[in-house]
């Protein structure tokens, strides 16, 4: 599969040279065939045939039973000529929401510019006949796009229209920001300065787009760099309070850290730190003036994964703006295919900001290893694609990589053959753009946590891992924990770990298994998939319940402080010799492993991507391949023999591991060194 997305260039070119007719009969035949990835490649492959039929064929596939296909015509039609007979069906995908919605958006977005008054004229018949709030928000909010004098006044209207629905008003207030030398625009915003609640944080956060209210840093006597680091799909506080849950991952952690790192590096003013937030903290933000900012960008609606947040992309890509410009930032890093990373890519080409991006072969890992294990198939592509947007994500990384001024990379053991393989990109080109940068942990938690434990002190979460181990039944009371960290989703396998625990007698046997994070009480479509998995297994396995504790999500100095208790025991309840389990099916670099190091533990980790290049197997862990519960149950009873033997010197080696170039402050002085590459005056130039 993966060889097909990367030679999906080369389709689309041989697509241009060949004859019009024939290659849309051959082309036309693969999408109407029960091969999903050809179905999809060949869609690509019409957008590059310069022939009237081609278009028609998009046009016709707008309406297509099968979802995948329409999204992929919608992203498709972009790079074409606008064609009117498309736009009524782009502007139906649009109203029906979704990812699909987004890309039909964008499309529409693109041809405003010769076709702006024909889609006005369409999106104002289209709201004419539109009763549901949410429908009429996506259509008011694409209207928003449109530059046309018809599109402008009737955007201003809804703004003002008080029987209109709120969603409605919000989203044409917000578009209204985006004007600011229209005098009419203006006019609307300053009315509505009285207003409150939702609808009047939009109108204040539109008047800083418009000049009319306070939204910048005052400009400072220094001259270092001001560096903004994204990742929106995380409640981001300075206690990382909602580690684990949904995707506040180990990268939210990292990035509360590192910023606090970076900052207080010689020749770095300001770092901000941007994730989704209410519009309190929106506006807010613009005005901080410290070191480290955690800035917000308000999302509309409920808060959602990153793979159901890609609809927001007009919102994100104002707010995003908004911060970048208040702080006058000089350099943005991106990390991830994902929408916060697409608007603030469209965002730094605009305000020629330079970009730095991590590149991490992903979704690339996660596709070979679905169709290693079987999850991912030729004829079910279409529909896993329409849930993890498989394509188009593989698409943003290769275009993110190619544009950026510089491309960090994590270390593997064989970094350049596993791009080369997964992503056909070569390193080795000669360009200077790559630095291989490690991730890093800061290991004053790591002690403090240690320290904690032997002070044997009053630790409300040391009482409470003791309460938690302690409900479990007596006879369960004094094994080791084997412990695994990490968001409930299919990616971090925890339901493969409770399977391979739970399947195997003697393992069970051997220690109770604690699985900790995700939101237990409101639990995502992601979480919630994996918590039925879970339940599944647990009916087929009833009797490992007594040995399963989940107490959902933690902050991180909780988690560190579990994980030494995992290491030392406790007491009577548990015994020393834990272990930490990696289930990942792909692993980039693994922050909770090397924490879980830190803290003394064995650990379990794939045997591929970072965690192979600081995991020693055999002396300081088990590398294991990925997603197979009979493989993992192996190592772990590998890694509970390994935790029985003396410790002090492979803990030590574990530790003096981290310390050469894998904590939090290695991390921050490379990277800066990188900031100050990319904003050089001979790098520019």
């Amino acid at each position: 599969m993966l060889d097909v997305l990367r030679d999906d260039h080369g389709l689309a070119h041989e697509a241009a040279r060949a004859t019009a007719p024939s290659v849309m009969t051959v082309l036309a035949a693969a999408v109407d065939g029960d091969d999903d990835l050809a179905a999809v490649a060949a869609v690509h492959g019409i957008g590059a045939v310069v022939d009237d039929e081609a278009d028609a064929v998009l046009s016709r596939l707008l309406s297509h039973p099968r979802t995948f296909l329409r999204e992929h015509a919608a992203w498709v039609l972009q790079s074409r000529l606008p064609r009117l007979d498309a736009i009524d069906r782009l502007i139906r995908v649009v109203a029906a929401g979704g990812f699909s919605g987004m890309l039909a958006q964008r499309t529409l977005e693109s041809w405003g510019g010769s076709a702006g008054a024909h889609i006005a004229a369409a999106l104002l018949q289209a709201l004419a006949v539109t009763r549901d709030p949410q429908t009429r928000g996506r259509l008011v909010e694409t209207l928003g796009l449109v530059f046309a004098e018809q599109a402008e006044e009737a955007v201003r209207l809804i703004a003002l229209d008080p029987d209109e629905s709120m969603t409605a008003r919000i989203r044409a207030v917000a578009a209204l920001g985006d004007r600011p030398g229209n005098p009419e625009s203006v006019r609307v915003i300053e009315s509505l300065r009285v207003a409150d609640g939702e609808l009047g944080a939009v109108v204040r956060l539109a008047a800083v787009d418009l000049g009319l209210l306070a939204g910048s840093v005052p400009a400072g006597g220094t001259t270092g760099l001001r560096i903004a680091q994204i990742f929106l799909h995380a409640d981001i506080d300075s206690r990382m309070s909602r580690a684990g849950a949904g995707d506040n991952g180990g990268i939210a952690t990292l990035l509360v850290r590192l910023g606090d790192k970076l900052a207080a590096q010689p020749g770095i003013e300001r770092v901000l730190t941007i994730s989704r937030g209410p519009h309190d903290r929106a506006l807010e933000a613009l005005t901080r003036d410290e070191k480290h900012v955690l800035g917000a960008v308000p999302m509309p609606g409920p808060a959602v994964t990153a793979a159901g947040a890609w609809p927001a992309r007009v919102a994100v890509r104002r707010g995003i703006r908004r911060l970048l410009r208040a702080h006058r930032i000089d350099a943005v890093h991106l990390r991830m295919a994902e929408v916060g990373s697409l608007a603030a890519a469209e965002v730094a080409a605009e305000m020629n900001i330079p970009v730095v991006f991590t590149l991490a072969p992903d979704p690339h890992a996660t596709i070979d290893a679905l169709e290693r294990t079987g999850g991912l198939r030729r004829d079910n592509f279409g529909l896993v694609d329409e849930r993890e947007h498989f394509w188009f994500r593989a698409r943003l990384v290769q275009r993110l990589a190619a544009k950026a001024d510089h491309v960090v990379l994590f270390p593997r053991p064989d970094l350049a053959r596993d791009l080369e393989r997964l992503m056909g990109i070569d390193i080795a080109d000669g360009s200077g753009r790559y630095s291989v940068v490690a991730e890093g942990i800061d290991l004053d938690v790591s002690r403090a946590a240690a320290a904690d434990l032997a002070d044997r002190a009053d630790s409300p979460a040391l009482d409470e891992l003791d309460a938690l181990v302690g409900a479990l039944p007596p006879h369960r009371h004094g094994l080791p924990l084997a412990i695994s960290v990490g968001r409930l989703h299919r990616v971090k396998g925890m339901a493969t770990l409770v399977r391979a625990w739970a399947r195997d007698p003697a393992l069970r046997e051997q220690c109770n298994l604690m699985i900790v994070g995700g939101d237990l009480v409101d639990p995502s479509p992601d979480e919630r998939e994996q918590l039925e998995l879970i339940a599944e297994v647990l009916r087929e396995y009833p009797e490992a319940s007594a040995g399963l504790v989940m107490p959902g999500h933690r902050p991180n100095d909780v988690v560190a402080r579990w994980l030494a208790a995992v290491h030392a025991g406790r007491a009577s309840l548990i015994a020393r010799g834990g272990v930490y389990v990696c289930a990942s099916l792909k692993e980039e670099f693994g922050l909770a492993l090397l924490e879980a190091l830190a803290a003394g533990l064995v650990v379990v980790g794939p045997d591929a991507g970072g965690p192979a290049t600081y995991i020693e197997h055999g002396v300081t862990g088990i590398l294991a391949p990925a997603g197979d519960p009979a493989t993992l149950t192996e190592a772990v009873l590998a890694a509970l023999d390994l935790a029985r033997r003396p410790a002090a010197s492979r803990v030590e080696r574990a530790r003096a591991r981290i310390s050469d170039g894998l904590t939090i402050d290695s991390m921050a002085g490379n990277l800066a060194a990188v900031y100050a590459s990319v904003t050089a005056e001979e790098h520019r130039s």
